[in-house]
């Protein structure tokens, strides 16, 4: 590409989306508010790694709402605010997953630990 058509394309690209528009937005809490908000679901997506008998079922329980509640806030606003409904959104598919493993592990059984369990009576029931 020579000097000249791509200096034309940056100036395009620049011009179409760093304009004042998109300035304006971009220092309003309409923005920023789910910008800082992005640290909770990016937090639940991370924790779906981590060992289920750290979750905590009623934080899960009212994260799940919370979310479900702004989501609809974030369709209520004028003008709609759908940076903050897919922040919301994010974390209320995580929040869904992190009950699930909750529930799997607290309320239907682990089967690690039941495995375990019938090992170690195994075992005892075999060196008596």
């Amino acid at each position: 590409m020579s000097q000249q058509v791509q200096r034309a394309a940056t100036q395009s690209l620049i011009s179409k989306y760093i304009n004042k528009e998109t300035l304006k937005y971009v220092f309003t809490t309409h923005f920023w508010g789910p910008v800082s908000n992005f640290g909770i679901p990016i937090a639940a997506v991370l924790d779906l790694k981590k060992d289920p008998d750290l979750i905590s079922g009623p934080m899960t329980g009212a994260l799940v709402v919370y979310s479900a509640v702004f989501m609809r806030y974030a369709l209520a606003v004028t003008p709609k605010n759908f940076l903050l409904f897919g922040c919301h959104l994010t974390n209320e598919i995580a929040q869904l997953g992190q009950g699930f493993r909750f529930l799997k592990y607290h309320n239907f059984g682990n089967s690690n630990n039941n495995s375990k369990e019938v090992e170690t009576s195994s075992n005892t029931s075999t060196t008596n």
